[in-house]
């Protein structure tokens, strides 16, 4: 099972610092190259840029719960909610009695 894992491309893993502005603010992310991938996937499936999206994002989170405590995590959850609703839903297996 490790094999999948431990498997992958480095380049996967290996971080990437990118500078951008959210808000008309002027920041620096850093995320593993996979995180970038996704963000920039779903970006583009809105057909809006990244740094667009990642402004978006920040405004909709500052307005339901304030300014979000490690916005690099909730990068990084995105990515994998983004990522679960991709994925074909797995059947349902009911238990005999």
């Amino acid at each position: 099972m490790c094999q999948v894992f431990a498997g992958q491309d480095p380049a996967r893993y290996k971080s990437t610092t990118r500078r951008l502005r959210i808000n008309g603010q002027s920041t620096s992310i850093r995320l593993e190259n996979a995180f970038w991938a996704t963000l920039d996937e779903i970006a583009e499936a809105e057909g809006i840029s990244t740094p667009c999206f990642l402004s978006k994002l920040h405004s909709e989170v500052l307005e339901l719960r304030g300014e979000p405590e490690n916005f690099t995590s909730l990068l990084r959850t995105t990515c994998l909610i983004h990522m679960a609703k991709a994925a074909p839903a797995a059947p349902m297996v009911v238990a005999a009695e």
